[in-house]
């Protein structure tokens, strides 16, 4: 994503240091398992006003990650927490995480986003597009024979094996990726550009009142067609959903055991633990959120108990 992104930027003569920095930082908030996770936490923290994994973002770069003496967060810029917390477009409704932060440090919810922004977005689009096909193929849980039942990789896998008649079906895949990626890119910036006529400064980017970023029709129309094929096949595929399953299990079973039992959080996670509700449930979810899929295995596993995990975990 930040490699689409960046070049995406360098093409629109864009901030390429600002784009990549959004690239790189939008999904940290991200907690253990993604989206799986994410679903956890929510339902953990219902009564306590839920759980974002975009809000968590700019609550993991402006609250909890702070080791500098003179300011809470890492110090980032505006126009980077900016275009973190509103990369997917102006926010009307805000959840608890990211509105305290925007309390703390106004980031213009209400507003369109600069470029940088958009182009992260959209080059986040591009590459999960493509590249979990790769997955798919590799995990066994898609086929060629799936995949060229959409019209656009049926397109794009005609052209690879126009250009290389002589190699093996089996080592083109990778080529197909890169030469949809390459499609998509080209097709973004033809219309972007065109999209950008009488565009004059960042006054105009967010008075613009849509997103100045994007495919064209026909493009965006394929790419809306691979996606509701990814979700059908790969996403929403048994072995995908029970992994999922034990992921939500895994996020929900610690979410409990700290609740019932802080002591077994270590380092210092206890000590700092709020007495009041909501901030002692969303405590425990921030050091949740900040695990990795491995640790969390482990940690359950030394505070839950043995579990079973499908195959492919």
């Amino acid at each position: 994503m930040a490699q689409i992104a960046r070049t995406v930027a360098r093409a629109l003569g864009l901030n390429e240091d600002l784009t990549e920095a959004l690239a790189l930082a939008h999904d940290i908030g991200h907690p253990p398992f993604g989206h799986a996770g994410e679903d956890a936490l929510q339902a953990a923290l219902v009564g306590q006003g839920g759980f974002d994994h975009n809000g968590n973002t700019l609550r993991a770069l402006m609250t909890i990650d702070s080791p500098y003496p003179r300011w809470n967060g890492l110090n980032l810029t505006w126009e980077t927490l900016e275009g973190l917390a509103k990369h997917n477009g102006p926010i009307v409704a805000p959840g608890w995480a990211l509105a305290e932060c925007d309390a703390a440090f106004a980031l213009d919810l209400m507003q369109w986003s600069s470029l940088e922004a958009q182009v992260a977005a959209i080059a986040d689009d591009i590459a999960y597009d493509n590249h979990d096909i790769d997955d798919g193929l590799r995990a066994g849980l898609l086929t060629l024979e799936q995949l060229l039942e959409v019209p656009v990789i049926a397109r794009g896998w005609d052209a690879v094996r126009a250009r290389f008649p002589d190699v093996a079906p089996a080592r083109l895949v990778s080529e197909l990726v890169r030469s949809q990626i390459g499609a998509m890119v080209r097709d973004l910036l033809t219309e972007t550009q065109a999209r950008l006529a009488g565009i004059g400064d960042l006054a105009d980017v967010r008075a613009a009142g849509r997103c100045l970023v994007g495919f064209s029709p026909e493009m965006r129309e394929d790419e809306r067609v691979l996606k509701r094929f990814m979700y059908a096949n790969l996403y929403h595929h048994p072995r995908q959903l029970a992994s999922a399953r034990a992921a939500e299990g895994i996020v929900a079973g610690l979410f409990a055991a700290y609740t019932a039992d802080p002591a077994l959080m270590p380092g210092d996670w206890p000590e700092r633990l709020p007495a009041e509700e909501p901030w002692r449930s969303r405590h425990i979810a921030d050091f949740i959120a900040g695990m990795t899929d491995r640790y969390a295995v482990a940690r359950y596993r030394e505070a839950v108990g043995p579990i079973d995990l499908p195959e492919g975990f």
